[in-house]
C-alpha cells in the first residue's frame, strides 16, 4: 500500500509539470505568432509531389511488425486485406500509420522526374499482397527484381481492399493538390532495378477510372503503333522518351540490365500482360502515347528525333532485287572497257530447258546468242515491250554461254534475264528404276516399320516421290489403331535437326549474302552481352563448326538437370538469357568438333539480333515465302494446320514408354508439335536446332537453291561463292562444312551410303529425316521417316532404342545406297 501511495505521488508531480509544460508552449506559441507580421508569398508549393502505391509481400501481422516497431522501414497508411488469417478485425480498416505532413520511410534510394530522396515530397500506401516469388542459386545479378533469376507469381488484389484505396487516394489528392496524374506512381516505379512493387496485377487502370493516376489514350496509342511497327526507335531514344515520362533513366545507348529494369516497370504498371523488358512497338508506342498526352511540348522533340533516325537508316538505291541467275542491262558494246567479256556470260541450266525475258528500254535490234546459236527475236523491238522465249532448243546440262554481239540504234539498251533452273516431275518415267528401295521398304512396313516419304531429283527432275506405310498408327496411350492412318506424300514430317540447316543455316547464308553478317568475327561483334567465361574469342564460325567448346546439350526443360536448378527454364526469354551468358564452356575450344545443340541455338538467336525479327518470321518471310513454300515453317499448329498433316512421332510424348518424367511433360503422341524437348518446352518451338516443319516436295527446292547456288526460278537467295564457302570442307574435319555435314571419302557412310561423292552434304534428324546433296552427280535425297513412332525394345548392343531403328529403312545409309544404285546402275 505504502508503494502504491508513492507511485501515485508521484504521478500527480509528474502530470503537474507537464500540464506546466503545454501551458508554457501555448504561451510561446501565441506570443511568436503575435509578434510577426505576416506577408503571405505566392512562391511556394506543398511540400507532398507524389503518392507511392506499394505491396507488402508478407501479411499484414508481419508488415505491422516491419512498419511500426522501432529501427525498420514504415509508411503513411496500411491498407490490409480480406481472408489474412493474421489480420485480427471483423472489417478493413485504413490504418494510418504516420501523419501525412511527416516523413515516412517507404521509398528508399529513388528518383522520379527530376527529384531524388522521394521518402522527403511523397505519401506512401502499404497494400497488404503477398506474391510468391523464388530465386534461382546463380551468381551476380540472379537476384534482381526484373531478372531472368527470379519467379514471381502475383495474386489478384482483394476488391473490397481496392474500394477503399480508391477512396483514401482521392482524400490524399484533395489535401494534395500538387500530385498530378503522372505522380501516382508504384515502388518499382521509382526504383525499377531495386522493387517490382505493386506488380503487373495491381489495378492501375481501375483507379485510373476512378480519377487517380495516369493512363493513354487508345486511338494516339494506335497512332504511334502504326509508325513503331514499320521501325523502332533506337535504344538511346526510347531511354531519354523514359526520362522524359519520370523515369531514372540513363541514355547509355545499350539495351543494358537497368534499361530491362525499366521497361518491365514500365510494362507493370501501363502493358501488364507483356512484361517482357524489352523493346516492342505496343510498349514504345503506349510510352509515347503518355507524354503525348501529358508532356505535349516534349513530345514533339522526341518524334522530331526518331524521324532523323528513320531518315538516316541508308538506302541502297542501287540494290534492286535481282530476277534470277542473270538479270542485267545491255547497251552499246563498242563503249564498253572489255568489249570481248562485258558482253558475255554464263547461266547453268539442262538440255532442252530454260527460257530467257527480254525487256526493251529504246532499242530497235539486238543479236543475242546462246551457245553459239542465235536467237530468233522480234525485228524490230518495240519500245518499252517485254519478250519471252524458250531456249529449249540450245540449252545444254550444266554451264551455257550467252552473247549479246550489237544493239542498235547506239544508244539503245536492253534487260536480259534468264531464271535459275526449276523442278519439273519426270516420276512416271524413273518408276521402275526403284523397285529394290521400294521393295526393302514396303517389306520393313509389313513388319512393323512405321513410314516414310522418299524423294529423290536428278539433274533438276524429281525422278522419285513415294509415301509408304501409315504417318499414325498408335493412339494416345499406345494402344494400335484399328485403322492406321496412311502415309501421304504431302504429309509434314518434323525435321529435328535439319532445321539447322534448312532454317538457320540458310539464313545465316543470306545474312552473310546481304553483307550483314561476317562468320569470322566473334559472336559479341553482334550480340554485345554474349561475353565473361571466354565467350568473348568465340567467333560465329566456331559454332558453325561445333568448335566453341559447348558440351552437347543442356538440359534446360528439367529442373533436375546435371547443371542445377539455376539452368532450368521453360521460357523463351530465360532460356536466352542463359545461352548467352550463363552456359558453360566445357573445353576451350581447340580440340576437335563436338556436336552440340547448343551452338544452333545460340546461332538461332544470331539471327534473330542481325535480322532484327524473331527466328520463324524471318525464314518463313525472308526464305520460303519468296520461293512459293507453304508447308515450311515453325509452330504449324498455330498457324492454320491441323495434327492429321503430320507424321507422328513418339507414342507416349517425351516420356519415352513412361520411363522419364520433368516438369509439364506431354504424354500424348507427338503430331504438329516439334519432339525436341529443349525446342518445345524451352524456347517455344522456335529455336536454331530444332523446330520446323517441312514437306518432301518443300526441302527438294531448298535442296535445288542449294544445287543452284543459292537460287532458284526468278528467286535469288543467296550469292553463289556464299553457298561454296559454306558447304567446301573445314581444315581440320572434313566432314564438317559451316554447319553442314559432309561425306567426305566416305567418312560419313551411315548418312551418305557408299556411293555419295566426297563433295556431297546433308544433314541429319533424330525423329528419323535426311537429306543429301550431291553437286557432283547433281543428285539431291529427300528421306522422311516417322521411326520413332514405334515403342522401345531392348537391344543388346545399344540397350533400350525405338523399335524403328532397329529396321533396315531406319537406317539412312541403306535407302541412300539404294538411291543411288537406282540411278549410277542406268
Amino acid at each position: 500500500m505504502k508503494n502504491l501511495t508513492l507511485f501515485t505521488q508521484r504521478r500527480a508531480k509528474s502530470m503537474s509539470k507537464m500540464a506546466f509544460f503545454i501551458l508554457a508552449l501555448i504561451g510561446v506559441s501565441s506570443c511568436a505568432s503575435n509578434s510577426y507580421e505576416q506577408l503571405p508569398s505566392k512562391n511556394y508549393s506543398e511540400r507532398v509531389k507524389f503518392l507511392v502505391m506499394h505491396f507488402t509481400a508478407i501479411d499484414y501481422q508481419k508488415s505491422v511488425n516491419a512498419l511500426v516497431e522501432p529501427g525498420n522501414v514504415s509508411s503513411h497508411y496500411l491498407l490490409p486485406e480480406n481472408y489474412d488469417i493474421s489480420y485480427p478485425y471483423d472489417v478493413l480498416k485504413v490504418m494510418q500509420l504516420v501523419h501525412e505532413h511527416d516523413r515516412a520511410w517507404h521509398a528508399g534510394r529513388s528518383y522520379w522526374q527530376g527529384r531524388e530522396n522521394i521518402n522527403d515530397q511523397s505519401i506512401g500506401i502499404e497494400i497488404v499482397n503477398v506474391p510468391q516469388c523464388e530465386y534461382d542459386s546463380g551468381g551476380e545479378g540472379s537476384r534482381r527484381e526484373h531478372g531472368e533469376g527470379r519467379m514471381c507469381v502475383f495474386p489478384d488484389y482483394d476488391p473490397e481492399q481496392i474500394q477503399m484505396l480508391i477512396t483514401l487516394s482521392k482524400d490524399i489528392l484533395a489535401r494534395n493538390p500538387d500530385i498530378g496524374p503522372t505522380q501516382v506512381v508504384g515502388h518499382s516505379d521509382i526504383a525499377p532495378t531495386r522493387k517490382n512493387d505493386p506488380g503487373p496485377r495491381f489495378p492501375w487502370y481501375e483507379l485510373y477510372k476512378a480519377g487517380i493516376g495516369a493512363w493513354y489514350e487508345v486511338e494516339t496509342v494506335k497512332k504511334y503503333w502504326q509508325q513503331f511497327n514499320d521501325v523502332l526507335p533506337s535504344v538511346g531514344l526510347v531511354q531519354k522518351a523514359l526520362r522524359t515520362y519520370g523515369y531514372g533513366q540513363e541514355e547509355t545507348g545499350r539495351l543494358d540490365p537497368a534499361t530491362i529494369d525499366t521497361l518491365s516497370a514500365f510494362q507493370m504498371h501501363f502493358v501488364p500482360w507483356r512484361v517482357t523488358g524489352q523493346m516492342d512497338s505496343q510498349t514504345l508506342a503506349t510510352l509515347f502515347a503518355l507524354i503525348d498526352r501529358y508532356f505535349p511540348e516534349k513530345v514533339e522533340s522526341l518524334m522530331q528525333a526518331y524521324t532523323k533516325e528513320v531518315s538516316d537508316i541508308p538506302v541502297l538505291v542501287e540494290s534492286k532485287v535481282k530476277r534470277g541467275q542473270i538479270d542485267r542491262a545491255f547497251g552499246d558494246v563498242s563503249l564498253t572497257e572489255n568489249p570481248l567479256t562485258d558482253n558475255r556470260l554464263s547461266f547453268q541450266s539442262y538440255q532442252g530447258r530454260g527460257e530467257i525475258t527480254i525487256q526493251n528500254i529504246n532499242a530497235e535490234s539486238a543479236s543475242i546468242f546462246v551457245n553459239g546459236e542465235k536467237l530468233n527475236i522480234a525485228d524490230p523491238l518495240k519500245p518499252l515491250h517485254e519478250y519471252v522465249y524458250p531456249l529449249s532448243r540450245r540449252t545444254i546440262d550444266g554451264a551455257n554461254r550467252l552473247y549479246v554481239e550489237s544493239i542498235s540504234p547506239a544508244d539503245g539498251q536492253i534487260e536480259i534475264r534468264i531464271p535459275y533452273p526449276r523442278l519439273i516431275d519426270k516420276t512416271e518415267q524413273y518408276e521402275q528404276r526403284f523397285s529394290t528401295v521400294d521393295k526393302l521398304i514396303q517389306q520393313d512396313v509389313k513388319n512393323g516399320f512405321p513410314g516414310a516419304v522418299l524423294l529423290v531429283v536428278k539433274d533438276g527432275e524429281i525422278v522419285k516421290r513415294t509415301a509408304y506405310g501409315y504417318s499414325r498408327k498408335y493412339a494416345d496411350g499406345g494402344i494400335p489403331l484399328t485403322q492406321p492412318v496412311e502415309m501421304k506424300t504431302d504429309t509434314l514430317f518434323d525435321l529435328a535437326s535439319n532445321t539447322k540447316m534448312f532454317a538457320t543455316n540458310l539464313a545465316l547464308m543470306k545474312l552473310v549474302s546481304e553483307e550483314k553478317l561476317d562468320v569470322n568475327l566473334p559472336v559479341s561483334a553482334y550480340i554485345p552481352e554474349y561475353r565473361g567465361g571466354g565467350r568473348e574469342a568465340r567467333l560465329v564460325r566456331d559454332l558453325l563448326t561445333h568448335t566453341a567448346g559447348y558440351a552437347p546439350e543442356v538440359r534446360f526443360f528439367d529442373s533436375k538437370n546435371p547443371l542445377g536448378k539455376r539452368f532450368f527454364s521453360q521460357n523463351r526469354s530465360r532460356t536466352e538469357s542463359l545461352l548467352l551468358t550463363r552456359v558453360p564452356l566445357v573445353s576451350d575450344g581447340s580440340n576437335a568438333p563436338v556436336y552440340s545443340d547448343t551452338d544452333y541455338m545460340l546461332l538461332g538467336v544470331l539471327v534473330e539480333k542481325v535480322a532484327g525479327m524473331p527466328l520463324d518470321d524471318y525464314v518463313e518471310h525472308e526464305l520460303y515465302h519468296p520461293l512459293g513454300l507453304k508447308n515450311t515453317l515453325f509452330n504449324p499448329l498455330h498457324k492454320g494446320f491441323g495434327a492429321a498433316q503430320f507424321a507422328a512421332t513418339e507414342i507416349q510424348g517425351n516420356t519415352r514408354g513412361g520411363r522419364i518424367t520433368f516438369d509439364n511433360i506431354r504424354q500424348h503422341v507427338l503430331q504438329g508439335e516439334v519432339h525436341d524437348e529443349k525446342a518445345f518446352y524451352s524456347s517455344g518451338g522456335i529455336a536454331g536446332h530444332a523446330g520446323l516443319f517441312s514437306t518432301a516436295d518443300d526441302l527438294a527446292v531448298l535442296a535445288q537453291l542449294m544445287l543452284n547456288r543459292g537460287g532458284y526460278g526468278d528467286v535469288e537467295l543467296i550469292n553463289g561463292k556464299v553457298v561454296d564457302s559454306f558447304v567446301k570442307p573445314e581444315e581440320n574435319d572434313a566432314t564438317y562444312g559451316l554447319g553442314w555435314r559432309r561425306a567426305s571419302e566416305g567418312e560419313k557412310i551411315s548418312h551418305f551410303g557408299p556411293y555419295a561423292s566426297a563433295s556431297a552434304f546433308g544433314h541429319t534428324g533424330w525423329t528419323g529425316t535426311v537429306s543429301v546433296i550431291d553437286p557432283e552427280h547433281d543428285l539431291a535425297i529427300i528421306y522422311l521417316t516417322n521411326l520413332r513412332h514405334t515403342p522401345l525394345v531392348d537391344n543388346e548392343e545399344s540397350g533400350l532404342e525405338f523399335k524403328g531403328r532397329s529396321y533396315e529403312s531406319g537406317r539412312y545409309g541403306n535407302v541412300i545406297s539404294l538411291v543411288y544404285e537406282a540411278l549410277l546402275n542406268h
